[in-house]
């Protein structure tokens, strides 16, 4: 067989991706301190840091903690809000040749709506990926993904006020993760991404106090790889939109699994703190595997599992 970087091409929603490796929201910026260490176009995408409609300064005290398990944040989604990231980041990401992905949060159904309808503007955005693990105000502080009825709501509203395609990012932490699931396909989302953090906690005993002032925290990193495999192959088996893998991944053989269990495409979070290069590593290994094993697409082994 003869191998180019044309066979790692994946087709998502109607877009057409140079290889499946996206880097996650949240782990990467806007792009800007990553590009001055390696040329960011070699990736199939990016996903932005959160963004909210308004300026948001985050969470107070400790954001993150790395144990001996994973890496623990509670950031609490700072960002400039959309209009400043517009303004700032727009000249920068529009001549880069890769997938632009906006990430976008709220606190209520009117900023996500607003929010949406300022980034579906932008011509140097590609997909809107929809954070709807984001504490929903109206609602005692319950995230819009933990249950299958106001993740069907939030996603239709969003939905209806954007042209361009809307990936839904899913919460481990619902209460029914495959219904939450079929709930977004059926409001509209053109596709799906998942895992997000895991709700998880960290204690100083020497303190004898939480490490986080909020006490929980998003649980993220390679401990997370196997439950987050199990979730994306379950959501693959029971929709049918795309589906972007993530959770834990930090070599090759962990996209290949996601690949092999359903998903189109895969995005890279912690990994990128712990070696900045990973999701270029992650994109040569993948393509040796396909030599070796004589692979001329990923869609030849995609959902096989």
């Amino acid at each position: 067989m003869c191998f180019s970087l044309s066979n790692l091409k994946t087709l998502f929603c109607g877009i057409e991706f140079k290889n499946p490796i996206i880097t996650a929201s949240g782990t990467f910026g806007f792009g800007r301190e990553y590009n001055e260490i390696y040329d960011i176009q070699k990736l199939g995408g990016l996903s932005t840091k959160g963004l909210t409609l308004n300026y948001r300064k985050g969470n107070n005290g400790i954001r993150s903690y790395e144990s001996s398990y994973g890496l623990l944040n509670s950031v609490g989604l700072e960002n400039p809000g959309i209009k400043n990231f517009i303004e700032n980041e727009r000249e920068f990401l529009k001549n880069k040749d890769l997938i632009k992905i906006a990430n976008l949060g709220g606190k209520d159904e009117y900023e996500y709506i607003e929010g949406a309808k300022l980034l579906d503007q932008q011509d140097f955005i590609d997909i809107i990926e929809l954070n709807i693990s984001c504490p929903n105000v109206k609602n005692g502080g319950m995230a819009f993904g933990i249950n299958k009825e106001d993740a069907y709501k939030i996603t239709k509203k969003i939905k209806s006020v954007v042209n361009k395609p809307l990936v839904v990012k899913l919460s481990p932490n619902a209460n029914d993760l495959v219904a939450v699931a079929k709930a977004c396909e059926e409001a509209g989302a053109d596709g799906l991404s998942l895992i997000n953090t895991i709700k998880a906690m960290e204690i100083d005993i020497n303190k004898k106090k939480p490490i986080f002032d909020n006490v929980y925290a998003g649980y993220s990193g390679p401990s997370v790889m196997p439950i987050a495999l199990r979730m994306v192959h379950e959501v693959c088996k029971n929709v049918n939109i795309p589906v972007i893998g993530m959770g834990g991944i930090t070599t090759y053989e962990d996209a290949i699994k996601f690949i092999m269990a359903g998903a189109s495409l895969i995005q890279i979070g912690t990994a990128n703190f712990i070696d900045q290069e990973a999701p270029l590593k992650i994109i040569d290994g993948i393509k040796n595997y396909m030599i070796k094993e004589n692979i001329e697409s990923l869609e030849n082994i995609r959902g096989i599992i």
